[in-house]
């Protein structure tokens, strides 16, 4: 079946950057249209960004442009963001998911706070 495993969270000061990833099982990864989401505390989960399987082509909340970059490792499964200049308000637990399953992972938490 389909498993996510969200990493590489943690707290980080204003303006700093970190990589997160998301390592995959149980479908074609190289084929699948992937989605990074993030859910603020009080806050529904929004979309981040997301990467096209085939196509290399990605797309970004007007929130993060310029500061995030999605990133896929198709030989290993692995799906990446890299975020940069991150602000207290993007605090929040981030999931990964494949577009066209109803699955999500466990997410990664990532705190932004002086």
């Amino acid at each position: 079946q389909v498993q996510l495993v969200e990493s590489g969270g943690g707290s980080v000061q204003p303006g700093d950057s970190l990589k997160l990833s998301c390592a995959t099982s149980g479908f074609i990864f190289s084929s699948q249209t992937m989605l990074w989401y993030r859910q603020a505390p009080g806050k529904e989960r929004e979309f981040v960004a997301r990467s096209v399987g085939l196509y290399g082509i990605f797309g970004y909340a007007d929130s993060v442009k310029g500061r995030f970059t999605v990133a896929r490792e198709n030989a290993k499964n692995i799906l990446y963001l890299q975020m940069r200049d991150l602000a207290p308000e993007e605090t929040g637990v981030y999931y990964c998911k494949v577009e066209a399953f109803d699955t999500w992972g466990q997410g990664t938490q990532v705190t932004v706070s002086s």
